[in-house]
C-alpha cells in the first residue's frame, strides 16, 4: 500500500471528511507544473468531461448488437444461451460498411433516442494496445502487450491511465488537469471532481481530485463544524485551537494549513451548491442518477466557482458478471440508461448541451463465448460517448465479426482491439482544449496509433 492510499485509508477514514480525502491528505508535495498552454479563449467559455467508468467488466457486445440477417444469426451461434432475443433488439439507425444494421439492449430505450437523436454514439472495439497489433504478432509474442491483460487490477488502472505497458499511479485525466487547472480562475477546488473518491483517472503530477457525495448534497466537510451541539461547538473549538497554533514542525504546520485550507474550499463549495438553480429535470432514485444530478447541479455553479473547465468521474460498478450476465445485465443498463438520458436532458435544461460531453469506460470487454450463465475476462470491446458536440447517431471504428476463429478472435472467444484507448482518448482531450503539443504529455503512446498534427482527428466522433 503507497504512503498516500494509507494515510486516505487511516487517517481520512477516521476523521469523516471528503473534504479530508479531496484535499488534506493531497499535500501538493509533487512537482507543480506550470499551464504550458492554456487554449485561447478558454476563460471565456466552459467544458466539462463527464467519465463513467463501468467497473468490471461490461459485457459490451450484448449491449450493442447486430440485429439482423447472417450477423445476428452469427452473433446468436457464438453468445449461444447468452444471445439476446431478436426481436426484442432495439433497433438504431445505422449500417456499417458491411451492411451490418444494429440494436441496442432491449432495457436501453433511452440510449436508443439518444443515439437516434444524433446525441450519442458507440466506438466498437476498443482496448488498451501498447503499440498496433495484430493477431499474428500477439500469438507470436512479438509485440508488446500491456501489462497484466485480462486482469481486473491492470486494466482497470490502465484505462485510466491510458499508459498500459506499466503500472503508473497518474491518470490521463490528472495529467490533463495538470495543464488546464490555472486556466480556471477558481485555484482553491481542483477542476476534477470524483464522486466516487479517491482514482487513479484524475490524479496527475499536480492535480488531484475534488471528492464529493451526492448522499451528502455535495462537499462534507469536518463534522463538529457542521454542528450546532454543545458537543460539536466544544470539538469543533478544539479544533480550530489546534489549527490556530503556529508550528515549528513543517510537516505538523503544512497538516494544519491543509485542513484549514480544505475546510474553507468545502465551504466555498457549499455555498455554491445551495445556490443552484432548480432543475426542473427529474431524476431517478437510484445512487448512479443521484451522482449525475450532483454533477448537473455543480455545472450549473460553474460562474459562482469561476470554473471554465472541469471534470467529473464516477465509479458505477458492479459488471463483472462470470454469472447471471443476462439478468444482471438488463437491471444495470437500464439504470445507465436513464441516468445518461436524464443528465443529457439536464444538460439541454442549462443550455450546455455542447459544453459538456460524457463517455464510458470499463476494464475491458468480455468472452463472446457463455462460461455456462456468464462470461469471462476478454479484451476489446464498446464504449458510448454522449454530448451536443459528438458526432451522434454513428457507430465509430469496425464492428468486429462475432464469429469464433475470425481474424479478430485471438483464442478463447477474446476479441483483438482495433482501436486503442489512446485514440479515444486523445480525441476528447483535443475537444477539451488539450494543444497538439501538450498531447504527448497526455497521452505518452498516442504517437504509436495516431499522428498528431496531421489535421485529422484521431477517430472523427467530436465534432
Amino acid at each position: 500500500m503507497s504512503r498516500r492510499n494509507f494515510l486516505g485509508t487511516a487517517s481520512c477514514a477516521a476523521l469523516g471528511s471528503t473534504t479530508f480525502l479531496s484535499s488534506v491528505l493531497n499535500l501538493g508535495l509533487a512537482n507543480s507544473l506550470a499551464a504550458m498552454s492554456m487554449p485561447s479563449g478558454a476563460n471565456n467559455d466552459y467544458k466539462a468531461l463527464v467519465c463513467i467508468l463501468l467497473s468490471g467488466g461490461n459485457d459490451s457486445f450484448n449491449m450493442l448488437v447486430p440485429r439482423t440477417g447472417t450477423h445476428y444469426n452469427e452473433y446468436a451461434a457464438t453468445r449461444s444461451n447468452l444471445a439476446l432475443t431478436q426481436g426484442n433488439l432495439l433497433p438504431i439507425n445505422f449500417t456499417d460498411n458491411n451492411g451490418k444494421q444494429f440494436g441496442v439492449h432491449p432495457s436501453m430505450p433511452e440510449i436508443q433516442t439518444l443515439f437516434n437523436s444524433n446525441k450519442l454514439s458507440f466506438i466498437s472495439n476498443i482496448g488498451t494496445l501498447v503499440e498496433p497489433t495484430t493477431k499474428a504478432q500477439y500469438l507470436g509474442n512479438n509485440v508488446t502487450l500491456p501489462v497484466g491483460l485480462f486482469s481486473h487490477a491492470d486494466q482497470i488502472q490502465q484505462w485510466q491511465t491510458s499508459i498500459p505497458q506499466t503500472r503508473e499511479s497518474k491518470g490521463w485525466g490528472g495529467r490533463m488537469a495538470d495543464i488546464l487547472q490555472a486556466g480556471n480562475a477558481n485555484q482553491n477546488i481542483s477542476m476534477n471532481i470524483s464522486l466516487s473518491g479517491s482514482n487513479i483517472f484524475q490524479v496527475g503530477n499536480s492535480a488531484t481530485e475534488y471528492a464529493i457525495r451526492a448522499s451528502a448534497g455535495g462537499s462534507v466537510g469536518i463534522r463538529a463544524y457542521e454542528g450546532t451541539s454543545a458537543l460539536d461547538i466544544a470539538l469543533a473549538n478544539g479544533a480550530q485551537s489546534l489549527l490556530n497554533q503556529q508550528y515549528q514542525d513543517i510537516f505538523k504546520g503544512t497538516f494544519a494549513n491543509k485542513i484549514t485550507e480544505a475546510q474553507s474550499n468545502h465551504q466555498e463549495f457549499s455555498t455554491a451548491i445551495s445556490g443552484a438553480p432548480m432543475l426542473t429535470t427529474s431524476f431517478s432514485d437510484n445512487d448512479l442518477s443521484a451522482n449525475m444530478e450532483l454533477i448537473a447541479k455543480t455545472i450549473a455553479v460553474r460562474s459562482t466557482l469561476n470554473m471554465s473547465r472541469q471534470t467529473f468521474f464516477i465509479n458505477f460498478g458492479g459488471w463483472d458478471h462470470h454469472d447471471n450476465v443476462l439478468e444482471n445485465q438488463a437491471a444495470m443498463l437500464g439504470v445507465l440508461s436513464k441516468a445518461m438520458s436524464e443528465f443529457q436532458t439536464a444538460m439541454e435544461e442549462l443550455g450546455l448541451s455542447d459544453a459538456v460531453t460524457t463517455f464510458t469506460m470499463s476494464d475491458f470487454g468480455r468472452t463472446l463465448t457463455s462460461n455456462g450463465n456468464g462470461t469471462d475476462h476478454a479484451w476489446g470491446g464498446n464504449v458510448m460517448v454522449m454530448g451536443g458536440d459528438v458526432n451522434g447517431g454513428q457507430i465509430f471504428g469496425e464492428y468486429p465479426s462475432l464469429a469464433l476463429g475470425s481474424n479478430d478472435d485471438v483464442g478463447g472467444a477474446v476479441l483483438l482491439p482495433s482501436i486503442s484507448t489512446d485514440e479515444y482518448f486523445a480525441e476528447i482531450s483535443q475537444w477539451f482544449g488539450v494543444s497538439n503539443g501538450d498531447l504527448s504529455y497526455v497521452l505518452p503512446n498516442l504517437g504509436n496509433f495516431y499522428s498528431v498534427g496531421s489535421g485529422t482527428a484521431p477517430i472523427g466522433f467530436m465534432a
